[in-house]
């Protein structure tokens, strides 16, 4: 039977730095949203804010849901979560909707709802129910095997839609709960940099002999072009050059919202959902930009803060895991307007346009603002 809280308890424990963090976000959000749609549709400007508008009506309300009901609940159910989250994505490859060269969505009539965005928090909640059993902390990755496994699953089904910006989210959260759990960060950073030289080894095998992977043409193209700035300007890399142009003509206060050349005259592609970074660069400047950053620090810093009072172990990983979660969509999505990391087509959370995208974020959040309310072992 589903535990809740009584609306007076939950109401009066909400954590207020999160909840301010997220608020100036969406705000950015809508008018980022705003401006770099209204050219998209000419008869009607802000269709896609009012659209996302919608979208956050239910992201909202599928937060107070997860924030209701108490987290050890969920981890209690994390076996029957685990499977149907790998029955969801199994379901992509049966029925799922194609678009732009992957099979990711999954039709609900005039919507689409994409199964991986809800796998990352199904994740974050079922390993930290996994970690959770154990009585002593992890000393080393001979003993992560199990919890690398559990991860390795849903992020190889999510890699194969292919996906292989939410493939790397997962990556993201396993490194994050594995310290938490007691792994030395050296050996984690040992282990990514072993991992990144088996990447590089497999494409420049792929390169030279035409060694098989589990990557589209376009996706390893993306690949190349991060290697190799100036190669292919019209074609793969073409959206990075364009964001390059539009985040170093903002200049510092930027040239206005609805003025900025590369976003209104529709050179930067994507520019509301993957590359709105870059319409907040070029619009509101530098000064808009490091507002930007400067919320999603102080969200990931009060996340951090909530995972230290957590009232158990699972609590605690739960926020971890959101805040890996978060970072590394923030630190993927950012790098890739600017040129330092590849294009993966990661969203950035809260600012762009999408839907699942939103409510998973949304969730997240609700699921941290659980731990937080039941912080005290007792209550009265």
């Amino acid at each position: 039977m589903l535990r809740v809280s009584r609306p007076r308890g939950w109401l009066r424990d909400l954590e207020p730095g999160i909840l301010a963090g997220v608020a100036g976000l969406v705000a950015f959000s809508l008018a980022a949203i705003a401006s770099a749609s209204c050219s998209m549709n000419p008869d009607d400007r802000f269709f896609f804010v009012r659209r996302q508008l919608l979208w956050l009506l239910v992201a909202v309300a599928a937060a107070a849901v997860v924030r209701v009901v108490d987290y050890r609940v969920l981890v209690a159910w994390a076996g029957p979560l685990y499977l149907l989250n790998l029955a969801l994505l199994g379901a992509v490859a049966l029925v799922g909707r194609e678009a732009q060269g992957a099979q990711r969505w999954i039709p609900l009539g005039s919507f689409a709802f994409q199964p991986s965005e809800l796998a990352k928090l199904i994740v974050i909640i079922t390993l930290a129910a996994h970690l959770g059993r154990r009585e002593a902390p992890l000393r080393g990755l001979r003993e992560a095997a199990p919890y690398v496994l559990h991860v390795s699953l849903p992020m190889l089904m999510i890699l194969l839609q292919p996906d292989l910006g939410t493939s790397l989210v997962l990556g993201a959260v396993l490194l994050g709960m594995l310290y938490a759990a007691g792994v030395p960060g050296a050996r984690l950073v040992g282990a990514v940099v072993a991992g990144l030289v088996l990447v590089a080894a497999a494409v420049w095998a792929h390169l030279a002999w035409g060694f098989p992977l589990p990557l589209r043409e376009y996706q390893l193209n993306r690949l190349l072009v991060f290697l190799q700035p100036g190669r292919d300007p019209l074609g793969a890399g073409y959206h990075l050059l364009q964001s390059k142009i539009a985040i170093g003509s903002g200049d510092f206060w930027g040239k206005g919202l609805f003025y900025g050349t590369q976003n209104q005259l529709n050179f930067l592609p994507n520019r509301h959902t993957d590359f709105i970074f870059s319409v907040i660069a070029e619009e509101l400047g530098f000064a808009g930009g490091i507002a930007v950053l400067g919320l999603y620090c102080y969200v990931v810093y009060r996340i951090a803060r909530v995972a230290r009072v957590a009232a158990d172990l699972r609590g605690g990983l739960i926020c971890v895991g959101v805040a890996a979660m978060l970072s590394f969509h923030v630190l993927v999505n950012v790098g890739m307007t600017m040129g330092i990391m590849p294009v993966t087509g990661i969203p950035l959370p809260f600012v762009s346009y999408g839907g699942t995208a939103l409510v998973s974020s949304m969730m997240a959040v609700g699921l941290v603002l659980n731990v937080y309310g039941r912080r005290h072992r007792i209550r009265f």
